[in-house]
């Protein structure tokens, strides 16, 4: 007697159910992902639809905004690969209902209203907060190193620029003569009729090579001059003993090291393939990337601001992630802590000028090592970094700052290892931050989803 295997016919002409709706679990990501779309606010990015009224019929915003939502989600930002997937995957099929955008067309969209679909983290976070997910009672910050979309290995210093400047301008010189002393042996042979105007190839990647590098050179002295004076004006305004600008504090980006004379120093650096990202030092080396920060709610790790420069050292972004999260967010944390990367005295007290009870560590402790407790009554002749230093070794101190990794970290571990996000896909510093933008709201989708499905 032979077996009895399942049917299974290759042939059959209708391997899914009629409605979409029957393809997935009722439960499955893509349906939320199609539902939460539906209630955004898009007025803004549809109205550019609404005043365009030549050319064919583009495909509608809303599904677009759903596949990038849903491919940021599952780890799939190419453009080609989200194309890809609207043929092979289910989950993308049915928030593509069927069609099959193009890489060409999936790139400019986002590439067009990139600004838009950033600006979608204050909504989902507020999605968040109706859910009861956001409790201010504990927000942590913290700050990863991303790689940006270009190697560290194209990079060329101020110093090397100029050494390669006067090489390849030697070596174009003699090209030039060698071709023309070659012509001028070409028209004794065949004649002047011959053409001879065609550069040799090394001669066309000599002259593009000292092109790019004349480039580079230019954008790191007219950086490192902005510097000089952004620094004359500061310091002029001091002496005049002018009152702070009112309104939120500017990201902090990175400043070309500059000499007295304003000129960029031997080391100042810049990349061929993304100039505005800078080397960056982590635990395994050097990257060449961004600096990607984040302010964690310890209620249900959902990120309640979050930034991106091109700022190695983390102490700049305190004060701008602060108003940040008390204006996302409609209120004060209830108490926030930050490594000793976060630590000035400064930020101490403007901290304190937003209402905020911050624990900011003063240093670092060894592997393994416990801070000595302190009793009594607090000194009054403490400067503000032992004060800070004093209050974190409290009991109450030891404690709230104790939950700090387990908060700040727990979302960049998600992020980079579970959906793989380690190398931004965008460069530039304005598209890289609109992409860490879509990498956070969507850590907060589901967040959101899971708290929905759990209900």
């Amino acid at each position: 007697m032979s077996k009895i295997y399942r049917p299974y016919q290759q042939e059959q002409s209708e391997l899914l159910p009629p409605s979409p709706r029957e393809w997935l679990p009722e439960e499955h990501l893509a349906y939320f992902i199609l539902d939460t779309v539906k209630e955004m606010d898009l007025k803004v990015l549809l109205e550019k639809y609404e005043r365009e009224l030549r050319g064919y019929p583009p495909y509608h915003p809303r599904m677009l905004v759903g596949l990038l939502l849903y491919g940021y989600r599952v780890g799939v930002a190419s453009s080609r690969r989200l194309e890809r997937k609207t043929y092979e995957d289910v989950a993308f099929r049915i928030i593509a209902a069927g069609q099959h955008p193009d890489h060409t067309a999936i790139a400019e969209f986002r590439r067009r209203h990139l600004k838009e679909l950033s600006g979608l983290f204050v909504q989902v976070l507020a999605l968040c907060q109706k859910a009861g997910l956001v409790k201010l009672g504990h927000v942590a910050l913290d700050g990863t190193k991303l790689k940006a979309n270009a190697s560290k290995h194209k990079a060329m210093s101020y110093e090397r620029m100029q050494q390669r400047e006067q090489e390849l301008t030697q070596k174009v010189g003699e090209l030039m003569k060698a071709a023309e002393e070659a012509d001028a042996a070409e028209d004794r042979l065949y004649g002047k009729k011959k053409r001879g105007d065609e550069l040799p190839q090394e001669l066309r990647r000599a002259e593009s090579r000292l092109k790019r590098i004349r480039q580079a050179k230019a954008e790191l002295e007219a950086e490192a001059q902005a510097v000089r004076q952004a620094q004359q004006e500061a310091k002029n305004k001091k002496d005049e003993q002018e009152p702070p600008p009112s309104g939120p504090t500017r990201l902090p980006s990175h400043q070309v090291p500059t000499d007295k004379h304003g000129k960029p120093k031997p080391k100042a650096q810049r990349n061929f393939t993304d100039p505005e990202s800078r080397i960056q030092k982590t635990q395994g080396g050097f990257i060449q990337g961004y600096n990607a920060q984040a302010a964690v709610d310890e209620g249900h790790q959902i990120i309640v601001a979050q930034a991106l420069t091109n700022q190695a050292p983390d102490v700049e972004h305190f004060v701008p992630l602060m108003e940040q999260v008390v204006g996302n967010c409609g209120g004060v944390p209830g108490v926030v802590t930050a490594d000793a990367g976060y630590f000035s005295e400064d930020n101490v007290v403007r901290g304190t000028c937003l209402g905020i009870d911050a624990y900011l560590a003063t240093g670092r402790l060894k592997h393994g090592e416990e801070p000595a407790p302190v009793r009594g009554r607090m000194p009054r002749d403490l400067s503000l970094k032992e004060w800070m230093a004093r209050r974190l070794r409290t009991k109450k101190g030891r404690a709230v700052y104790a939950r700090r990794k387990a908060v700040a970290e727990a979302p960049f571990g998600q992020i980079k290892q579970v959906r793989g996000f380690r190398q931004l896909l965008l460069r530039g510093l304005t598209k890289a931050r609109g992409e860490w933008a879509l990498i956070c709201l969507t850590h907060n989708l589901l967040k959101l989803y899971r708290a929905t499905v759990a209900a």
